[in-house]
């Protein structure tokens, strides 16, 4: 996918997300829009189609609807520093420094500057390295890294706005001495990429369901967004006859369809293994050296901290 078909890919998503909900003003707030901003994709999409949404770039900017200059400064400077944070954890980040964007003012300035995509922001990181002779800190190496490992990767879930499609999975993170086995229940929205995870002593439809139920469906119904399909392995937590599985029954009492992966192709729920790399590396690996577990509520609590930090 070209980075033109991607910008196009997010215009017509909340286009697609406001009709899915009924609701312009819910829409623009969960994917970080103005209203004025969704009338004129409107306008544009209904009179000339995806090619319109394309053109709508090289129309001439009004330049006092940018953000200041510090700020747009900022946002390109991070761009650099941490090549691999999404739009909206960079809007975090920087309100924590006292520098007000949205994400949707922060993709704005990176498509100013050429910085959309994580493989163009690691060209800039790159190009900073060789210019200025930068010693990189250890979260640019690791986008270096993440960057290999998704050259490997084969193809894209097709996604079109929040709620579309959730993909969830289960992972072994081992076993804890006086606590027993341990394995996570994963949830992550293909579109926004925001990620739930909890842990259990077993891998039943139960816990499967659970996780659905107590964490992922709350959020979504606090947005007003709906969850319409989810994406799993054919593990036996996530595939049996509807009468008597109670993930299947489960899903069929939500009203949210059920797509499996095709056999021997763990690759179709990529998503969920590249976070499962990521919660390893960065949650796992650094808590269990600096402490000692004794139930399943301590570590949930940490791992709870770490989602949202």
């Amino acid at each position: 996918m070209t980075t033109q078909e991607k910008v196009i890919k997010n215009k017509v998503g909340i286009l697609n997300l406001a009709k899915t909900l009924g609701n312009v003003s819910q829409a623009c707030k969960v994917l970080g829009y103005s209203r004025d901003t969704y009338y004129r994709f409107k306008e544009l999409y209904e009179t000339g189609g995806e090619a319109a949404l394309q053109e709508i770039s090289r129309r001439k900017p009004i330049e006092k609807n940018r953000v200041a200059t510090e700020i747009e400064q900022a946002v390109v400077d991070f761009a650099v520093e941490q090549p691999a944070y999404g739009q909206l954890r960079v809007s975090n980040e920087l309100r924590k420094k006292g520098l007000f964007i949205s994400p949707g003012g922060v993709r704005s300035v990176w498509l100013r500057h050429d910085l959309e995509t994580f493989s163009k922001r690691l060209k800039a990181l790159e190009a900073k390295v060789a210019q200025d002779g930068l010693i990189l800190t250890e979260s640019q190496l690791k986008a270096m890294e993440k960057a290999k490992e998704e050259k490997q990767a084969m193809g894209e879930i097709e996604t079109e706005f929040p709620g579309y499609l959730g993909s969830q999975d289960t992972y072994f993170v081992g076993t804890i001495k006086g606590v027993g086995r341990i394995y996570q229940q994963t949830f992550v929205d293909t579109y926004s990429k925001v990620a739930f995870a909890k842990v259990y002593q077993s891998k039943t439809a139960l816990v499967a369901a659970d996780l659905l139920n107590d964490r992922v469906l709350p959020f979504f119904d606090t947005h007003s967004v709906p969850l319409l399909r989810i994406l799993t392995d054919r593990g036996t937590e996530y595939c049996g006859k509807i009468e008597h599985h109670e993930y299947e029954l489960y899903l069929s009492l939500e009203d949210i369809n059920h797509t499996k992966t095709k056999v021997k192709s763990p690759q179709q729920n990529g998503i969920c293994e590249r976070f499962h790399k990521t919660i390893q590396d960065e949650f796992y690996a650094v808590a269990f050296r600096k402490k000692l577990y004794n139930t399943l509520e301590e570590l949930q609590k940490d791992l709870d901290t770490w989602l949202v930090s």
